[in-house]
C-alpha cells in the first residue's frame, strides 16, 4: 500500500474518524447547507463537487442493498478527513468536518471493501474564520497541546508493551504472551482513531481475519492472536521460525506508527470527532465480540476505547462548559454510567472476564450504555465550534 507522509494534522486526524452524527451546521455547500450523498451498489452521488471552506455537513444515505461507508479523503486519497462507517441499507447519517481550502476525494464503499467509488471534491477559500468563537485562544491551544502529548505518550507506551509481548511470543512463552496481549493492545485502542488515519498501517496492524480480501496477506495483532488461541481443529500453529517474521512486521509497523505520531498536532474539532469515533468503534465491533474472536479479550479493548474517548472529552470539557454546560454534564454522567457497568466485569487482578462468558442480555445492556453516551457525545464538536 502507499506510504503516507506525516503532515501537520490541524484537521486531518481525529476528525479523520468522524463517524458521528454531529448536528449539521449551515454552510454554503448546498440546500440548507447540507451536501447530500447517495450510495448504491454502482454509484456514489454527491450533490456538489465544490464548496467553500468551513464547516461542511454531509448527509449520507444508503439506497443500496449492502452496508456501505462514506469517506472524505485528502488529496492523496489516503488521509481520512472524515468518515461514516457501517451504514446499513435504508439508513441516513450526518457527518460534519471543518475543512480548509484544498483538493479532496469523496468515496462510497458499498460492501465496505476496496477503494470504493471515488470522485474529486474541491474546497475553495471562503474567507470564513475557522477559529473557535467565544473561547479564549489560549485555552484552546492548551487543550490541543495536552491531547497531542497524550497521543505521543500512548504511542511510546505501545512500542514498549508490544516489544515485551512479542518477545514472549517469539521465545515460546505463550502463557506470558497471552497475558500481555490484551494489555499491550490497550495503548493502540486508546488512540485507535488516530492510528486508523494512517491508511497503510491500520490493515497491517489490526485487520481481522473476517475482513481479509482475496489474496491479502494477514499480519498484525489478530494473526498472532489466532496463533495463541488456536481453534480446536483445522488450524496449524505457526512454528518458532514462522513466528519471527510475523512478529518483526508488527514491531516495525508499531515503531513507524509511533514515529509518525510524535510530530502531529490536533484541533479541537479533531479531538471531539475522535472521541465520538472511539465510541463508534465500540458499537461497531467490540460489543458484538467480533474484535478478539479467538482470545475473547474484547472488554479490554472496550475499556481502552472508552478511556481514549474520556481523555479527549475531559481535555475539551472546559471549552464545552463555556458553550453548553448542560451538555457537558450529560456527557460526564453517561461516561460514569458506562464505567460503572464495565467495572462489573472486572477480575480480582484488575483485568476483565473473557467476553464469551458475557450473556446476550448483558451485551445488550453494554450496547445501550455505549449508544446512550454516543448520542450526546456526537453533539460535542458542534457545540464547541459553532
Amino acid at each position: 500500500m502507499k506510504m503516507i507522509i506525516p503532515v501537520s494534522l490541524s484537521m486531518l486526524l481525529l476528525s479523520l474518524s468522524a463517524c458521528g452524527t454531529d448536528e449539521a451546521p449551515e454552510t454554503a455547500s448546498g440546500e440548507d447547507g447540507v451536501i447530500t450523498v447517495t450510495s448504491t451498489a454502482e454509484d456514489c452521488t454527491v450533490s456538489t463537487a465544490e464548496v467553500g471552506s468551513g464547516d461542511l455537513s454531509f448527509r449520507v444515505s444508503n439506497e443500496g442493498d449492502d452496508v456501505t461507508e462514506f469517506y472524505l479523503y485528502g488529496s492523496d486519497g489516503l488521509r481520512i478527513v472524515g468518515e461514516v462507517e457501517n451504514l446499513g441499507p435504508g439508513l441516513t447519517r450526518d457527518l460534519v468536518v471543518r475543512a480548509p481550502a484544498g483538493d479532496y476525494i469523496t468515496a462510497c464503499k458499498p460492501g465496505m471493501q476496496g477503494e470504493g467509488i471515488r470522485s474529486a471534491f474541491t474546497v475553495s477559500e471562503s474567507g470564513e474564520d475557522l477559529s473557535v468563537r467565544g473561547i479564549d485562544q489560549a485555552d484552546i491551544s492548551a487543550a490541543e497541546i495536552r491531547y497531542a502529548a497524550y497521543v505521543r505518550d500512548q504511542g511510546q507506551q505501545l512500542v514498549s508493551a508490544t516489544e515485551a509481548f512479542l518477545t514472549a511470543y517469539t521465545t515460546g512463552d505463550d502463557d506470558r504472551a497471552r497475558d500481555l496481549y490484551p494489555t499491550a493492545r490497550q495503548h493502540w485502542e486508546r488512540i485507535e482513531t488516530v492510528a486508523e488515519s494512517f491508511g497503510d498501517l491500520d490493515p497491517r496492524m489490526d485487520l481481522r481475519e473476517a475482513d481479509l480480501e482475496p489474496g491479502q496477506e494477514w499480519t498484525g495483532w489478530h494473526r498472532i492472536e489466532k496463533d495463541l488461541w488456536p481453534p480446536a481443529s483445522g488450524y496449524e500453529s505457526l512454528g518458532s521460525e514462522a513466528r519471527e517474521p510475523v512478529a518483526a512486521d508488527l514491531m516495525s509497523t508499531t515503531e513507524l506508527l509511533d514515529e509518525r505520531l510524535q510530530d502531529q498536532s490536533y484541533t479541537v474539532t479533531d479531538i471531539g470527532h475522535g472521541a465520538k469515533g472511539l465510541l463508534d468503534e465500540v458499537a461497531a465491533g467490540k460489543i458484538t465480540g467480533e474484535e478478539d474472536i479467538w482470545s475473547h479479550t474484547d472488554l479490554y479493548d472496550v475499556q481502552a476505547n472508552v478511556d481514549g474517548a474520556r481523555v479527549a472529552y475531559e481535555g475539551v470539557e472546559p471549552l464545552l462548559a463555556v458553550k453548553d454546560q448542560a451538555l457537558s454534564e450529560e456527557i460526564a454522567a453517561r461516561f460514569d454510567a458506562l464505567q460503572r457497568l464495565l467495572d462489573r466485569y472486572r477480575t480480582d487482578d484488575g483485568g476483565f472476564v473473557f467476553y464469551d462468558t458475557v450473556g446476550e442480555s448483558e451485551r445488550k445492556e453494554l450496547s445501550d450504555a455505549v449508544n446512550s453516551l454516543g448520542e450526546p457525545l456526537s453533539k460535542m464538536t458542534g457545540a464547541i465550534i459553532l
